[in-house]
């Protein structure tokens, strides 16, 4: 298979579901979904995607395209989306076309959006209002935890509800959790997002200034790495940065969103972040170097 790859998957009863949003993350986790035994209908933007999909997953449980979110949601238990931004994320779900109009009372709606708290609580109130329920699920791993199976999930909402959603769910992650009322899984990934921006600045200095005074960085990663300094991202991504190969996953467009929504709850809950604002800003100046479609650690690119 060309986007998944090989995956044991837990016992889940076959359930009916739609997935909306069917880009590098959607595509895979969708696909993940049909191949544990669940009928999942597809809806994507661009109707090509959603086309190559359904021949792709042909021999699981009668994949179908739909013409709209709406379509693709009527008759699904659960529906999932996983979009761009919060724009995006109202234009598939509200609206007359958009998937909650062809959601059942008693479906669940999960979001794999990274998007605002805000936004998460104003469609957990928007669906109840017709029985429809709630989950803000923004996912960390990146293309290859989603193409692997193995994303971690941050949930908000009610538990009941991500009680139910959890077994299904569980096809493409390898970590489902719980973290709070609504909102609280979008509040858990700017925290997430926090963390990385710092990490992997640090990581471009230090392998700029590793290689400055002429040290062999590849073998300086592997004895440094085995101390105090290890991380995902010396692991993943340091001799990649070495090699100056910046082109695996996760976009610094993608990345500019998501700490400018980490900026915007910080303004409002008056947390302070000198080193992610900073580090925000290196990464526009990766944005004018023609950069925005690499990956997020070509910070490195800015101190050559």
């Amino acid at each position: 298979m060309s986007s998944t790859q090989a995956k044991t998957y837990d016992a889940a009863p076959p359930t009916r579901v739609a997935f909306i949003g069917l880009g590098v993350m959607g595509y895979p986790m969708a696909g993940h979904l049909a191949l544990a035994g669940h009928s999942v209908t597809v809806y994507n933007r661009n109707p090509a995607k959603a086309q190559a999909w359904c021949q792709e997953y042909a021999a699981t449980s009668g994949p179908r395209g739909a013409a709209t979110p709406r379509e693709a949601a009527q008759g699904a238990d659960m529906v999932f989306c996983c979009v761009g931004n919060d724009n995006d994320l109202r234009s598939v779900i509200l609206g007359p076309d958009g998937a909650l109009a062809g959601m059942a009372s008693g479906a669940v709606l999960v979001d794999h959006t990274t998007a605002s708290a805000d936004v998460a609580r104003e469609l957990h109130a928007l669906a109840a209002k017709q029985g429809v329920s709630f989950i803000d699920a923004p996912v960390s791993g990146g293309q290859a935890g989603a193409q692997n199976g193995l994303l971690t999930v941050m949930c908000g909402g009610e538990a009941a509800v991500f009680e139910r959603v959890k077994p299904v769910a569980m096809a493409f992650s390898r970590a489902f959790t719980l973290m709070g009322e609504s909102g609280a899984g979008q509040l858990t990934k700017m925290v997430n997002q926090i963390c990385i921006a710092g990490l992997v600045q640090g990581l471009s200095e230090a392998i700029a200034f590793g290689a400055k005074a002429g040290l062999d960085m590849n073998l300086v990663l592997d004895v440094v790495g085995k101390g105090a300094a290890q991380s995902w991202q010396m692991d993943n991504r340091g001799k990649t940065m070495v090699a100056d190969k910046f082109d695996f996953g996760f976009a610094v467009d993608w990345m500019r969103k998501d700490l400018g929504l980490v900026l915007d709850e910080a303004k409002r809950n008056g947390a302070r972040l000198p080193v992610t604002a900073l580090v925000d800003q290196f990464y526009a100046d990766v944005q004018h170097m023609g950069g925005g479609r690499w990956d997020t650690s070509s910070l490195i690119k800015r101190l050559g």
